[in-house]
């Protein structure tokens, strides 16, 4: 087994395994069919030999008769069995996908954010889709006949030694000469099955870019292009899975000629040996039934063997993304625990953060920012400015290289990241909606929320009237990240998502720059009810949010370069003074 499977796929092997355990009972059950099964069918060869011996050759009625029952009852407890052995091992099979399923998604889910900037969620997608359908098709099927297989060799050979001793000698002969392609074609087929199931996935990938961003396709006419370039993805998994099938059809092709060649030497030898009276005509049969048992069960093997190391490669691939290591976590030693309703206060100290993927660039730079408890703080600076990136630090989707954040002077890495997430609410610039009802949408923050407590807030929203217009009203089901919702109805569902929370603190990246103007006054109508009472931050896009806030915070190239009272920047800022005069002199309401 070491030399068909690499280490890294037998522990793969060894993960399967692991979801196969809980489920022992079916698995004695469905081993428990195999093996009767197996011995039914050897029994067979038996039967055949009763049948001429006893019935044809004496051409006795009564004992063909007596033969004839004995093998109906066998092909009876073979059926019976079969039954048994297909409905466990398929449930087996099943029943562990899905829960390998869950289990990935659940890891998953928990990933920090950093992973799918170096990881594409739609490979992750094939991953746990086309991946785990292979294991499923292994365990339900391919492993069974694997060990049925496996069962009949060896019994049949043993069968055979029984029968006639000199006859088997020529199967075994022919043993070595069959294992050996096995084993050289295997090593091929494990490595195109990995190749071919990393193309399968950028299959995957490629459509769900194209079809995700469809009107962007469309818009620039870009249709040609996508398609010659799908087709190119297209046919390199083609090219791979036709290299990875023409091995698998070699090894098959060469287990065929040779077993079956040994049959045939077999036949020839025993033939004489009937027709010289050394042995019955009914072992003869005996003894060709096993062989052909024999050589069908190895044929099965080298064509099971492939999709076991396809499945192996595939059980490679779902443990990496089990192996992927959550880099936010709560402290093992020494986690802190926040009161039930923070207070609000906000610090960062020194704070020094640069992205994975472009570690030569510091995002934010030795920023230190204080809010305190229920004051509202704009950011306002360049588009790349490290605002953004303020907002995932307070939440921590990413740990600071230097500094500390601060929550009610709690620092937060010595937190479990659901304590501190509990006290944020985040309107975000582009609101994420999700396939589900209105109020499901609304509720998502707060899922034990009545549903007169979605109305009230979509009233605050003033969300309430819209929801009411559309077919279904609070039950409408939305297309996924809410297409055929305007951009204003969007972004008032999300405020009333973040009222349902009634989160102590606001993060609130001001998406009103791209909206008409009756969005646009139905949102300012609707904050001053969101911010009230809360600590609010807001990436400023509009001159009311920033004349409105407490303070106003000027960040550039991850620096705080300035922060005070709109006056007193105008006054003493250049950077904010500029942005300012542009903004007035465009005649338009945006700071950054």
């Amino acid at each position: 087994m070491n030399s068909l499977f690499s280490r890294r796929q037998r522990q793969a092997i060894r993960l399967a395994a692991s979801f196969v355990s809980p489920y022992r009972w079916q698995v004695a059950g469905a081993l428990l069919a195999l093996v009767v099964t197996a011995g039914i069918t050897l029994s067979i060869g038996q039967g055949i030999k009763m049948m001429v011996d006893q019935g044809f050759m004496t051409q006795s009625a009564a004992l063909l008769e007596r033969s004839i029952g004995f093998f109906m009852l066998l092909i009876l407890g073979l059926a019976v069995g079969t039954f048994m052995r297909f409905y466990l091992v398929s449930w087996i099979g099943e029943r562990v996908v899905a829960d390998l399923r869950r289990q990935v998604f659940d890891h998953l889910v928990e990933l920090h954010p950093g992973f799918y900037e170096s990881n594409r969620s739609s490979e992750i997608q094939s991953r746990l889709t086309a991946d785990t359908t292979l294991l499923q098709s292994v365990i339900g099927s391919s492993l069974s006949m694997f060990l049925r297989n496996a069962l009949m060799v060896i019994g049949g050979i043993v069968l055979l030694f029984i029968t006639n001793p000199k006859l088997t000698s020529i199967v075994v002969v022919a043993l070595p000469l069959i294992l050996a392609p096995i084993l050289m074609f295997g090593r091929r087929v494990r490595t195109l099955s990995r190749e071919s199931q990393d193309r399968i996935a950028d299959v995957g990938s490629y459509v769900a870019e194209a079809l995700g961003q469809i009107k962007t396709v469309q818009a620039y006419n870009h249709q040609q292009q996508d398609k010659a370039r799908f087709a190119q993805t297209a046919e390199q998994a083609f090219d791979t899975a036709r290299k990875r099938i023409l091995q698998r059809s070699w090894l098959i092709t060469l287990v065929i000629v040779l077993v079956l060649g040994a049959v045939a030497v077999m036949l020839w030898v025993g033939g004489m040996d009937v027709i010289n009276g050394t042995i019955s005509s009914g072992e003869l049969a005996a003894f060709v039934f096993y062989a052909l048992i024999v050589g069908m069960a190895f044929g099965t093997l080298s064509e099971v063997i492939g999709e076991l190391q396809r499945a192996a490669g595939a059980a490679e691939r779902i443990g990496e993304l089990l192996a992927a290591r959550n880099e936010i976590t709560a402290p093992s030693e020494g986690c802190l625990r926040l009161p039930p309703r923070v207070t609000g206060h906000l610090a960062l100290e020194g704070v020094s953060f640069a992205y994975a993927s472009r570690p030569e660039r510091n995002a934010l730079d030795n920023l230190t920012l204080t809010v305190e408890a229920g004051e509202t703080v704009a950011l306002v600076g360049p588009s790349g400015a490290g605002k953004s990136t303020l907002f995932d630090l307070l939440l921590r989707f990413y740990d600071p290289q230097q500094g500390r954040i601060l929550v009610d002077h709690v620092p937060i890495n010595q937190l479990d990241p659901r304590d501190l997430r509990r006290c944020f609410a985040q309107v975000a610039q582009s609101p994420a909606l999700f396939i589900g009802s209105v109020e499901d949408n609304i509720r998502y923050g707060n899922p034990d929320a009545t549903f007169e407590q979605v109305e009230a807030a979509a009233r605050i929203a003033h969300a309430h009237e819209f929801i009411l217009e559309m077919a279904d009203g609070y039950q409408t089901r939305l297309g996924e990240g809410g297409i055929g919702l305007s951009g204003g109805q969007r972004q008032r569902l999300a405020i009333a998502r973040a009222l349902l929370v009634d989160a102590p603190i606001l993060l609130l990246d001001e998406a009103t720059s791209a909206l008409d103007a009756q969005s646009e006054y139905l949102i300012q109508q609707a904050l001053p009810d969101l911010m009230k009472g809360r600590t609010t931050l807001v990436i400023a896009h509009r001159l009311a949010t920033v004349q409105n806030a407490d303070r106003i915070a000027v960040i550039d190239q991850g620096r705080l370069v300035a922060i005070g009272t709109h006056a007193q920047l105008i006054a003493g800022n250049p950077l904010y003074a500029r942005l300012a005069a542009l903004q007035f002199n465009a005649g338009k309401d945006t700071v950054g």
